[in-house]
């Protein structure tokens, strides 16, 4: 058959409506994924179009996949980051949802407050066991959207759930037809999609879906989660490690739109930004990340870094407000204990930090060259120079006042007491061949050793932010 594709505009060729493939024994595709090898990344040179979406946005993921890695947030935390959220999204709702747990009697009170605060965005989701009980659970409380898992590859269905493909098709398909039952809009997650046999299984189960998403008149999501973090952004990859073709695939084999498209990544090597921002471009609406990347294992995709290439890709950000990255990441360092490790791009202690004396100059003179772009105006966090041996007055005055965040008001000169006695200790330093910079935690004691009301004002302001 041939057929016009209403996107393209050009005819296709239509031969071929992909069906379940029941076979006997798990398709481990060892080849690609040896185990005692690192997995290996074959080409075939298919080329798919890009295809990015006129809306795109962000999902989170804090309260459910970046809880299971962590010790739990308090009720307090989850309605203080969720709030926190709902500014970084802006009006337009960039980040458009958040999922919840709903077991535990706390998860239950953060979520109605949450809903108390009457947000449009983001949207309350949740997660659940594919279970009547908990459809009923969440439809009582108000909630419209909720996950379930639904695992696509063999080693989920044959090594885990000990089914057949048939077999957990059909399980599948009538949990959804419960979920939809109870008045809810499910979201499947496709755990380990990366592993599974993509037309063999993926492309027919979604087909399934979408027929009974237009029989019920009910929108079903397709959360294509890269559970192992296999996933590949090249051009050309072979299935099922491309994420161009899976995008692709969903799309034009299962008809899937782009708005109930989902990517949910993992950052096992180092793909998972990459592969998020792919997602966008080859016709996912949606990326699903957690505040930071904290996740199972290596992390999710962090949510600060898609909001950033939101505004990247996007040429705006569309009234998010990018400083609340930074207020997001001072409050899980002072107020949860969170450690963000000091290199993290946008968040760490020393993203934005100069340590080499001869970029330290060049900052001074103009931060542009060595800054990656203003961070004072974009992330409300301007650029610092460390202090070493060739900092002098005006470096030590500079570090101060940028660490400190101090207005122009409260500025301290480089004749200040407070610089001139914490020169004197950095020449100690140096006089007794010290050969590395000074942490910023040397530093910090110092001001708080000559100048305690300045430290004590900082910490007051951070609290209150």
């Amino acid at each position: 058959m041939i057929e016009i594709n209403p996107k393209s505009n050009l005819l296709e060729e239509k031969t071929y409506r992909y069906t379940l493939q029941d076979v006997p024994e798990p398709r481990l595709f060892r080849d690609m994924y040896p185990y005692t090898e690192v997995p290996k990344i074959p080409f075939n040179n298919r080329r798919v179009p890009m295809n990015m979406p006129e809306s795109i946005w962000i999902t989170d993921t804090t309260f459910r996949d970046g809880q299971q890695s962590r010790a739990p947030y308090t009720v307090e935390q989850m309605v203080k980051i969720f709030k926190m959220l709902h500014r970084l999204g802006g009006e337009k709702g960039i980040i458009r949802q958040t999922e919840f747990f709903v077991y535990s009697e706390k998860d239950r009170e953060a979520l109605s407050r949450c809903m108390e605060l009457g947000y449009q965005f983001p949207e309350i989701t949740t997660w659940i066991r594919a279970s009547k009980e908990d459809f009923k659970l969440v439809r009582d409380i108000g909630i419209r959207e909720t996950g379930i898992l639904v695992s696509c590859s063999d080693y989920h269905i044959f090594n885990k759930l000990k089914m057949t493909r048939k077999q957990a098709m059909e399980h599948y398909l009538s949990v959804v037809s419960d979920a939809i039952e109870a008045g809810l809009r499910p979201r499947c997650h496709f755990e380990d999609i990366t592993r599974a046999d993509f037309y063999g299984f993926v492309v027919p189960f979604t087909n399934a879906l979408m027929e009974m998403s237009q029989a019920a008149k009910v929108p079903i999501k397709i959360r294509a989660c890269d559970t192992m973090g296999y996933g590949v952004p090249y051009t050309g990859v072979s299935l099922p490690r491309s994420v161009p073709g899976i995008i692709y695939g969903l799309q034009h084999y299962s008809e899937v739109p782009p708005e109930m498209l989902e990517w949910h990544g993992h950052n096992d090597f180092y793909m998972g930004v990459a592969n998020a921002a792919t997602a966008w471009i080859f016709g996912a609406c949606a990326v699903n990340c957690s505040l930071f990347g904290i996740g199972e294992r290596t992390g999710n995709v962090p949510l600060e870094a898609m909001a950033i290439q939101y505004a990247a890709l996007k040429g705006t950000t569309d009234g998010m407000d990018t400083s609340v990255i930074t207020e997001l990441a001072d409050y899980y360092q002072s107020e949860i204990g969170y450690e963000i490790p000091p290199m993290t791009p946008f968040v760490g202690q020393n993203f934005n930090v100069t340590r080499a004396g001869i970029h330290a100059d060049g900052l001074l003179k103009d931060e542009e060259i060595y800054n990656i772009f203003d961070t004072g105006k974009i992330l409300g966090r301007p650029a610092i120079v460390s202090v070493s041996n060739v900092s002098g007055l005006a470096g030590i005055a500079f570090w101060i006042n940028q660490y400190y965040r101090l207005p122009d008001e409260a500025k301290v000169d480089k004749r200040a007491d407070l610089v001139v006695k914490i020169k004197e200790w950095v020449d100690a330093q140096y006089q007794e061949e010290r050969q590395t910079v000074i942490s910023d935690e040397e530093l910090v004691a110092l001001v708080k050793q000559y100048a305690p009301e300045l430290h004590a004002r900082y910490r007051r302001a951070r609290h209150e932010a």
